[in-house]
């Protein structure tokens, strides 16, 4: 079975106990806190790294759902896990996290086990400046501290700032404490851009991710390569509407292998 020891802050907040045959049980940690709860991503990596430690799960994570549906408090959380199928190279897995037996948020994760195939890559890694020329940047909120951020465009917008004409934001991003990368990790990286509406509009609105869907392209052996080193992140809206939103994001690795994609769509007032 998979499991997480050591004091690093991330493994700190991935630590779950069993409770029964489906359920196990964690704790928020005050390193990962967001404005309104604990940071998505590190709600996300727990969700999936529950999966991980169960010796029923086959293969590797290939995709991740998770459907914030209410503010998670600080304290203890539950996570029940469901494994809905079984087939023969991908296995289905329901969660819901709750606290006090309401429920939070549910995921949904996708294992498989992945065959040796012939493989290309249509995404291309934009060409930008390597991180070690650039200065580390990001919003004064705990969760932010975990990483060392290194923006190449569009960084959080200072207060008073005009909006802009685009939402992308791209940066150099990796562990503050150089942990390396592995499959919750890149999970929670995978959360890291805050939402488009403060670039668009040029200041903070409120805003929170509803539902956010990641897939993994990199195996294990591929993010255990890169070790603590930096990861390229771009993420980009699609439409705002009705209060709503979408963004997409893509995260590669230094030499420009597609480690990830994620959308989400998000809520927005103003």
């Amino acid at each position: 079975m998979l499991s997480v020891t050591g004091s690093h802050a991330f493994d700190k907040a991935l630590e779950l106990q069993p409770v029964d045959d489906t359920r196990m049980r964690g704790r928020t940690q005050p390193d990962w806190a967001n404005m309104v709860g604990p940071f998505g991503g590190i709600t996300a990596a727990a969700l999936l790294h529950a999966v991980e430690l169960r010796p029923d799960r086959i293969g590797e994570p290939l995709a991740l759902t998770v459907n914030f549906a209410a503010p998670i408090a600080d304290g203890e959380f539950d996570i029940s896990l469901k494994a809905a199928r079984t087939n023969r190279t991908n296995q289905h897995w329901i969660a819901e996290l709750s606290q006090d037996g309401d429920i939070k948020t549910t995921a949904t994760v996708v294992f498989g086990i992945r065959r040796d195939t012939g493989s290309d890559d249509e995404s291309r890694m934009p060409s930008v400046p390597r991180p070690e020329g650039l200065e580390i940047s990001g919003p004064p909120l705990p969760w932010v501290g975990q990483y060392d951020m290194r923006f190449v465009e569009n960084p959080f917008p200072a207060e008073g700032s005009s909006p802009s004409e685009s939402s992308r934001t791209t940066l150099w991003v990796r562990d503050a404490n150089q942990r390396g990368l592995d499959f919750a990790a890149l999970a929670a990286m995978s959360d890291i851009f805050y939402p488009r509406v403060f670039l668009r509009r040029g200041g903070f609105f409120p805003a929170g991710t509803i539902s956010l869907t990641t897939y993994f392209h990199a195996n294990g052996q591929e993010l255990e390569s890169i070790g603590g080193d930096y990861v390229l992140g771009s993420a980009h809206a699609n439409r705002f509407s009705d209060g709503y939103f979408d963004q997409s994001a893509h995260v590669w690795s230094r030499d420009g292998a597609l480690l990830a994609s994620t959308h989400q769509i998000v809520y927005f007032k103003g």
